[in-house]
């Protein structure tokens, strides 16, 4: 099945306790999209770059067979670039520069051999974009979006809208209690299904995830690794997971989302076990098999 990805590609250049990078590939839509091709082969990615982002980041993502048509290349301009620090708690980072060059004029522009494929993966991006991605789809059947913390405090009403025409909303836990202004995560997580979303996923970093909808609940836990790495790329790497196995299935519902989950949270697991996207980039498909049944084996209670 065809997934259409639309999100920021950027450079990122971080530094964590054990090392760091500059300039390292980065970005939603890029972390969404490699992690989804381990699912499908037909992953087409919409996002907007600048003169500088060479000939071997475009070949990388053209080996995982993801359809970069949509990658505009901007002359004269440079790529949307990111840097942080993360401190010895690896869930806290301090950002120390965002240069959004071409992305600030981002303007997504879906083809038209594009408009009909219907199932979409909205990045992180702001909310207004995401709208307007919604608004040329002529076919959709299943959409999964994801947010952050500052569309919540800028552009609130916008992200309501968008929230009322997806599918699965994808937040972290402090992301949750802003948007619902609740302190509990459960009473937090009611109120923001009654904004919109079929279903919600509560990402909990090193504690795993929150699944709801249906009127249940599913907790999946994270893959107990010794050392993170990088955490740049996780959420978005779970989202490229979590909606790439989706669209295979002969039915999407709550229990096809809790393996998904899973699945979600096998590609995270990889990506921030390296830096930038060298943790999903040479991934074999029996690699992931075998750590998404870890996964459910460290889980099980017979």
């Amino acid at each position: 099945m065809s997934l259409l990805v639309v999100g920021s590609v950027a450079f990122d250049s971080v530094e964590t306790p054990f090392d760091k990078i500059e300039k390292a590939l980065g970005g939603s839509a890029t972390f969404c999209s490699i992690a989804a091709s381990y699912f499908s082969d037909d992953v087409k990615m919409i996002g907007v770059v600048g003169d500088d982002f060479g000939e071997q980041n475009i070949q990388m993502l053209k080996n995982h067979k993801v359809d970069i048509s949509g990658l505009e290349i901007v002359e004269g301009e440079k790529t949307f670039s990111y840097g942080c620090v993360y401190r010895d708690d690896m869930n806290v980072r301090d950002t120390l520069f965002t240069d959004l060059n071409v992305f600030e004029k981002f303007d997504p522009v879906i083809p038209d051999a594009m408009k009909e494929i219907p199932y979409l993966l909205l990045g992180n991006i702001m909310p207004a974009l995401q709208l307007k991605v919604l608004d040329q789809m002529t076919n959709l059947k299943f959409t999964v979006c994801d947010t952050m913390n500052l569309w919540i405090n800028i552009t609130r009403e916008d992200l309501l809208k968008v929230m009322k025409r997806v599918n699965v909303l994808v937040i972290n836990d402090s992301e949750a209690k802003m948007l619902a202004e609740e302190n509990s995560l459960i009473k937090a997580a009611k109120k923001v299904m009654e904004m919109g979303p079929e279903y919600l996923i509560i990402k909990k970093g090193e504690h795993g995830a929150l699944l709801f909808g249906e009127g249940k609940i599913f907790s999946a836990p994270a893959y107990p690794l010794e050392t993170v790495f990088d955490p740049t790329g996780a959420g978005d790497s779970f989202a490229g997971g979590f909606t790439g196995f989706l669209i295979n299935e002969k039915e999407i519902n709550f229990e096809t989302m809790k393996k998904a989950v899973i699945y979600g949270s096998t590609l995270a697991s990889f990506c921030v076990e390296k830096f930038s996207t060298q943790g999903i980039e040479k991934l074999e498909k029996v690699k992931i098999e075998n750590r998404f049944n870890e996964f459910i084996k460290f889980s099980k209670v017979d």
